[in-house]
């Protein structure tokens, strides 16, 4: 009878322990004990709060799974996936159980215990075993005597390479340590694109497990030969590869330990780019760091089979006569699929087949060369062929037995495109195609705005003004600039949007912006061209190119002190007009040398307002999706708070610092200093004017009226105050430049403060999105 009862309460001390370890499981515990179990909304935390793991349901699937996340940020971010390929459907009826002999296993209740997903582990002794989360993100089973891992997430990762995890190979069980990026944002089950070490050692992107399409090069000890840039990194240190009897892997630490760091095969678009993210403790959200390769389109066969792939949004567009295979996938982003036919061929069945011409391409993977006489033989032996899927004549015939993959789309400017002739059903063409092209052409849609001599041109002006396009003067993040010649023999430079969704919403920016002003220090905007899919902005050409090309050039001619100290007068009177003159305030958002033209008398003209947007006097706030360059961005872009004019006038400051040192403001310095020239002025602006000469452009031999450089260097600094109110207005610095107003010796901001004295610290920046020397 003692023995019974004894055992009763043995039992019911174990039942009330188990039950008190799950309710303290639900409040944030970091680990799970042998016999218990997380289910519905339960959840184990890190030891500080970091990471989070339990059930979770992408987007606005029904599905769900066990993943681990950052546990305080405001959109949960998933790191690592348990049961990618196996979704529960209700969490309230599974459970994540350690079992007595150190397995962790996911078990569905409703359907008799089945087990979803488990770990395969094993500890040595029964009861034994601890699973833990970690504030690395790591997840760990750990034998409780002895502290041996058996088991671990990083071992395992899904599509995040987090500091301190692994990608690699695993000798002992003969398994590869790689990322895969998730299916679409709703479905984190395995894509094709794959982030895999090689033994060489290298990393390398692979599509499908064997199409690889960009490497790191081989790895020397310190950097890999074709990422130059991890030596220079500023938010990881460390990057090692690790090899030994078990298992060889790269992996790395964080700079910073108050920033977050991830390499992720990308799910938002499913681009098949590894990209590096980075949240610092005052980023509204995610900032990119970089991406690889750079160009989505260089991904092999990112757009599926019959689909071209464009840097224009959207990136994949079905060639014509073809339609999404999946379109419920294509819309999430996954265009892996590509698009088959609407109407099937009809060679088979002793029908008629045509082909649809797709012009300025780079040629689909896998032709085959034929010898024949001309294009039409060419167009015959395919016909005749009924597996021949394309073809093209490009000083011999080549034709397509199979699938098209690598479709890309090229600029209207790229010369090096070709034509290629894609098989359909006749049937197609003529239940698709109208018996007219209507041409769009926009004549009055900004006509309201545009004033003095701009006007609307055809494109065959455009064309012919250009010579066909035929000599190019630069390239910039909104588009491409060519000469050209009206004719009246001005000259002018025509601009070319690279992108037809952005470049489209910056083109109407731009002619709707520019329309409505005059000033002597704005570029002049001739006329413009919105016929069907092709944009031009025509432009006053500038002879002295950029004040980019004058100041960081070494083969350029010296401004002398005189023609340089006009130089910020002019362009601060052009954004004084354009924050206090205009009818509403105009926020260029973009300024830096690049953006400043000089005309035959070194007159600075401001040019590029695609990134320009109007704000009407009673908002205080501009959307944020407008971003600069980087060395020129305010704080506030970057804390996420609100944008005011005042952000111009910390890009001109910047500027401002350039003409006066004709050097960049950060410098990298034996590859690993950096030096920050704004904080040297600021600390030596109390020293004496003879302090402040040193910092003058070496080219001009100290030669500069010493009053004007001192006002310069002190409203310089006045310009890149952290606080947007202690700022100066663009038309005090215009009074201040002239002498009309005196300025006092200004405080050095907490900003550059923080990096004079801690130059070796991580920044944020942007990318820059300009590297033109004419027009950006």
């Amino acid at each position: 009878m003692s023995l019974k009862c004894n055992n009763q309460w043995l039992f019911l001390f174990v039942v009330i322990f188990i039950l008190s370890f799950n309710t303290h499981l639900s409040k944030g515990s970091d680990a799970i004990y042998f016999g218990q179990s997380l289910s519905g909304k339960q959840t184990i935390t890190s030891q500080d709060g970091v990471f989070e793991l339990g059930f979770f349901t992408p987007g606005n699937s029904q599905n769900y799974y066990i993943g681990i996340w950052y546990k305080k940020l405001p959109n949960k971010t998933v790191v690592w996936v348990a049961n990618r390929n196996q979704p529960i459907s209700d969490p309230s009826s599974s459970e994540l159980k350690l079992m007595r002999n150190g397995n962790l296993v996911l078990l569905e209740r409703s359907k008799s215990q089945t087990r979803i997903w488990s770990t395969n582990s094993a500890s040595n002794l029964a009861n034994s075993t601890i699973a833990m989360l970690l504030d690395n993100g790591n997840f760990v089973l750990r034998d409780t005597n002895s502290s041996t891992i058996i088991w671990q997430s990083f071992d395992h990762p899904t599509d995040t390479w987090l500091p301190d995890g692994k990608v690699g190979y695993h000798k002992l069980r003969n398994e590869k340590q790689v990322l895969t990026s998730w299916r679409s944002s709703e479905d984190p089950a395995p894509s094709l694109f794959s982030f895999e070490v090689q033994p060489n050692p290298s990393i390398i992107l692979l599509r499908n497990g064997s199409k690889l399409y960009w490497t790191t090069g081989l790895w020397d000890g310190k950097v890999f030969r074709l990422v130059l840039e991890i030596a220079l990194a500023h938010y990881i240190k460390n990057v090692t590869y690790v090899s030994n009897e078990n298992e060889s892997y790269f992996t790395y630490e964080s700079r910073n330990p108050t920033a977050l760091i991830r390499f992720m095969l990308d799910v938002t678009a499913l681009t098949g780019q590894l990209k590096q993210f980075v949240w610092e403790k005052d980023f509204p959200t995610w900032s990119l760091f970089w991406a690889k390769p750079p160009q989505q389109c260089e991904v092999y066969a990112f757009c599926g089979p019959f689909s071209s792939c464009t840097q224009d949004v959207p990136i994949c567009t079905c060639i014509e006569g073809f339609e999404p295979r999946t379109l419920a996938d294509w819309e999430l982003g996954d265009h892996s699929d590509g698009c088959v036919r609407k109407i099937p061929l009809e060679c088979d069945n002793r029908g008629n087949d045509t082909f649809v011409l797709v012009t300025n391409i780079h040629f689909p993977v896998n032709s085959e060369a034929l010898t024949v006489g001309n294009i039409d033989e060419c167009q015959l032996v395919c016909l005749r062929n009924c597996s021949c899927t394309a073809y093209a004549y490009n000083n011999g015939c080549l034709i397509w037995g199979s699938a098209l993959l690598n479709v890309q789309k090229l600029p209207v400017d790229d010369t090096s495109g070709r034509d290629l002739h894609v098989r359909v059903a006749a049937s197609e063409l003529e239940a698709t195609r109208p018996k007219a092209k209507r041409r769009e052409t926009l004549f009055g849609l900004f006509s309201e705005q545009l004033v003095g001599s701009s006007f609307c041109l055809a494109f065959r002006d455009i064309r012919n003004a250009t010579k066909n396009f035929s000599e190019k003067l630069g390239e910039g993040g909104f588009g491409s600039v060519f000469m050209g010649t009206l004719p009246n023999s001005t000259l002018v430079a025509v601009k070319l949007p690279k992108s037809l969704e952005q470049g489209e919403k910056q083109f109407c920016a731009e002619v709707s912006t520019i329309g409505m002003i005059q000033h002597i220090n704005l570029v002049h905007l001739h006329g413009f061209c919105k016929e069907g899919t092709q944009r031009f902005l025509v432009y006053d050409y500038m002879p002295n190119g950029s004040l980019e090309s004058h100041l960081f050039n070494k083969d350029s001619n010296v401004l002398d002190w005189k023609k340089r100290y006009k130089l910020p007068i002019g362009i601060a009177r052009a954004l004084a007009y354009l924050h206090e003159k205009c009818r509403d305030c105009i926020i260029h958002c973009d300024m830096k040398p690049d953006n400043i033209l000089l005309d035959g008398e070194y007159n600075p003209k401001v040019v590029d307002f695609g990134l320009a947007k109007l704000l009407r006097r009673d908002f205080s706030r501009i959307l944020t999706t407008v971003r600069g360059t980087r060395g020129y961005l305010a704080p506030e872009w970057i804390s996420g708070e609100a944008i005011t004019s005042k952000a111009d006038v910390f890009s001109y400051g910047m500027v401002l610092f350039e003409i006066i040192s004709g050097r960049r403001n950060i410098d990298i310095v034996n590859d690993e200093m950096v030096e920050y020239f704004a904080y040297r002025v600021a600390s030596k602006i109390n020293e004496g004017k003879e302090v402040l000469v040193t910092l003058l452009d070496t080219k001009l031999e100290g030669n500069a009226g010493v009053e004007e450089l001192t006002r310069a260097c002190k409203i310089a600094c006045w310009c890149i105050q952290d606080d947007e109110k202690d700022r100066l207005t663009m038309g005090q610095v215009v009074l201040a430049l002239e002498g009309f107003i005196e300025v006092d010796a200004p405080p050095i901001p907490r900003f550059y403060q923080r990096l004079g004295d801690k130059p070796m610290e991580p920044f944020v920046y942007q990318e820059a999105t300009s590297t033109s020397t004419l027009l950006s």
